[in-house]
């Protein structure tokens, strides 16, 4: 999710476990716990892209990272702040560090919730920013900030924030389901074989759902809201993986292709290879637009090695979604 909804989580599950004892310190420190597992994104600076997408909700949004982590920063905030019950903190610090990834599993890249098993958890039922849950949940928040540490007001509030927003995301399991069978019977009545479904919410909401649908030759992909009244269209696009050729031994190759999961397609423009990764979709709700949100040219250094290189994105390309987006979700 994104930093600030992490921020929220991280400083209402600070309250819950010290709120009453250090009032809004608790929060602090829960807060600033909840973004630290984001830190990994500094990898992208010290290393090639795809090392850094692999590292990305790698270790530090692990169980292991809460779990080592956690009695050291208890220690450090015990050598100086006035409560110094050492085990209160290590819980604190523990929950708001796993809290944060189990909240990323929901979304479409996912986590290593498990790591060092090599287990990517993407439920894939919000979006990485829903105002749905986050500014409800901020409200709560900010209505128990302002109360007395040892005011039972406080302690509601903070326990509604938690509340609503976990329905919430009980909810969107719901939603998804729902989408998710209006995709298969889409499919069936189009008499479409295919080998896998892939559904998830598009951009900031959870009424208008997308689907990847893996063929043996191509990939099809298609929308629906729950106010549609006309059936579910499917836009092809072929796999081309034949198109890396040797490449397609090559190691950075391989881990490109792990970490999309295997849903990507392959483009030649002008003799380069681009590689287009379909698990986010597109940068358009035309689907016959190739406009996807993450694609990679490929490229060769002087001493041999593959390089991606993520396409830029134009800024009014995400204004016009935003645009489509709205048009779309109220049916077709």
């Amino acid at each position: 999710m994104d930093s600030l909804t992490q921020i929220i989580l991280g400083a209402a599950v600070g309250e819950a476990v010290l709120g009453k004892k250090v009032g809004n310190k608790a929060m602090f420190y829960g807060a600033t716990a909840g973004t630290i597992p984001d830190l990994d994104v500094l990898a992208s600076f010290f290393t090639d892209k795809v090392t850094a997408l692999y590292i990305h909700r790698g270790f530090t949004h692990s169980i292991v990272f809460s779990l080592l982590f956690a009695p050291i920063f208890a220690w450090i905030v015990t050598r100086y702040e006035k409560y110094k019950n050492f085990k209160s903190w290590v819980w604190l610090f523990f929950l708001s560090f796993v809290t944060h990834p189990i909240l990323d599993a929901h979304t479409t890249w996912g986590t290593q919730l498990f790591w060092p098993f090599d287990i990517r958890l993407a439920f894939k039922n919000i979006f990485v920013i829903d105002p749905l849950y986050t500014i409800p949940f901020l409200m709560f928040l900010i209505f128990a900030m302002t109360q007395k540490r040892t005011s039972e007001k406080r302690r509601f509030y903070n326990k509604m924030g938690l509340i609503i927003s976990s329905s919430y995301l009980v909810l969107t399991l719901l939603l998804k389901w729902i989408a998710f069978n209006q995709f298969e019977a889409a499919l069936k009545s189009q008499n479409i074989n295919y080998l896998e479904i892939d559904t998830r919410p598009s951009p900031l909401n959870t009424i208008l759902w997308s689907a990847n649908v893996q063929t043996e030759n191509y990939y099809l992909l298609g929308n629906y809201s729950f106010f549609d009244t006309q059936p579910i269209t499917f836009t092809k696009y072929p796999k081309n993986h034949h198109l890396l050729g040797n490449l397609a031994k090559n190691e950075s190759i391989k881990r490109m292709i792990s970490i999309s999961e295997g849903w990507f397609t392959i483009n030649k423009k002008d003799d380069v290879l681009y590689f287009n990764d379909l698990r986010f979709g597109l940068l358009s709700m035309d689907t016959r637009a190739e406009n996807f949100v993450f694609k990679y040219k490929i490229t060769e250094d002087d001493s041999g090695n593959i390089i991606f290189r993520e396409e830029p994105k134009d800024k009014r390309d995400g204004k016009r979604l935003l645009s489509d987006l709205w048009i779309r979700l109220k049916g077709n």
